[in-house]
């Protein structure tokens, strides 16, 4: 059944990320169940209850709220011990959103083998705490860290996700859960999300399989425009949320721009991008909003830019209405804060720099 997500008050969310994070550090000694492959990797049938959308989207105004990176290792990880307050105060924006998301950029395990890369991430699972009290509701674990302690971080990863009650989107335990997209109705507005990496590092080794887990590749173009098809039999709104990009570069690469044009034709209303740890820019790909890149958010440690901030967008009848980034700054303790005064006229200066190399039109095609 797809998900309906009434926003809970905010005592209560807190509440119940507290709640969570004593559970799973409860039971944090417990093996992980193993999973046993499928027989066969059918294809996933459609919920119930999902019949295609009617041709006028539900006139219900929706917000969504966008981020970066976010992970919780190195000097990020001390914020755990008070998970209300982790992802510090753009958690106040991400709340009021009616839907949140980013890219959680590691894998929640304390096994696995270090795979044969140079950078390894990995978080506990009061992670999952911290997120759902910043009032995230989904993440995107298609990126190239959820696989750094191999499948066995993988599985922990997907297994410690559903114990929390956190939606994921990007990978699974074959190829079909790995591109399905996710399916949440808010506000009678129906939302489906796929999650994609465009990350060449290690990817034939963390793709998945009919009998292997693994995330979901934008560089199967087949697998990648079907799952953005089958979203949008389904939804009244289609997002796809990629990895991708050239690290340090503040224009969209050729890989970029080639796939957001494949899933623009096949559906998709607004495509959000993270992984090359600066800002990117924004704009509209005929009738397709784009975001080439957000940053990072919550980050561990130096890298590209301190740059950061907030993607605000509002859903009219299926389509973006207005959009509203607020920048920031990573901090020295790793959270993101809003900036002001002379720091936020140099982000907005390189915002607008960047915005000269997207290709992206200003406004949708009519």
């Amino acid at each position: 059944m797809p998900v309906t997500s009434p926003r809970a008050p905010r005592a209560a969310r807190l509440t119940l990320a507290l709640a969570l994070a004593a559970a799973l550090a409860a039971c944090s000694a417990d093996p992980p169940a193993v999973w046993q492959p499928p027989a066969a990797s059918a294809p996933v049938p459609a919920p119930a209850d999902s019949a295609a959308p009617s041709s006028t989207p539900p006139a219900e105004e929706i917000t969504l709220a966008f981020a970066g990176d976010v992970h919780f290792t190195g000097r990020t990880l001390p914020l755990l011990k008070d998970p209300d307050t982790a992802v510090g105060p753009y958690a106040e924006q991400l709340r009021a959103a009616d839907f949140a998301m980013v890219n959680l950029e590691t894998a929640v395990t304390d096994r696995g083998t270090p795979q044969p890369k140079e950078f390894h991430f990995r978080a506990p699972t009061t992670a999952y705490a911290a997120i759902q009290a910043a009032g995230i509701d989904l993440v995107s674990i298609a990126n190239n860290h959820t696989l750094d302690y191999g499948q066995v971080g993988l599985l922990d990863t997907l297994d410690s996700a559903k114990t929390a009650g956190m939606s994921i989107v990007g990978a699974g335990h074959n190829t079909t859960e790995a591109y399905a997209p996710h399916l949440v109705t808010v506000k009678g507005v129906r939302l489906g999300i796929v999650g994609l990496s465009q990350v060449h590092e290690l990817k034939e080794q963390w793709k998945p399989t009919a009998t292997r887990p693994g995330i979901a590749m934008a560089f199967d173009r087949k697998l990648s425009v079907a799952a953005i098809k089958q979203a949008r039999a389904q939804a009244d709104v289609v997002i796809a949320f990629m990895h991708w990009g050239t690290e340090g570069q503040g224009c969209p690469n050729g890989d970029q721009k080639s796939i957001a044009k494949a899933l623009s034709d096949a559906g998709a209303d607004l495509i959000i991008g993270t992984h090359a740890h600066v800002l990117l820019a924004d704009g509209f790909l005929g009738g397709a909003y784009v975001h080439y890149g957000l940053g990072n958010f919550l980050w561990y440690s130096t890298s590209k830019s301190t740059d950061t901030g907030l993607l605000t967008v509002t859903i009219k009848d299926g389509k973006v209405k207005t959009r509203k980034f607020t920048p920031g700054v990573v901090s020295n303790n790793g959270q993101p804060k809003p900036v002001t005064g002379a720091a936020l006229t140099a982000v907005q200066g390189r915002l607008e720099q960047a915005a000269r190399c997207t290709g992206l039109a200003k406004s949708p095609a009519t």
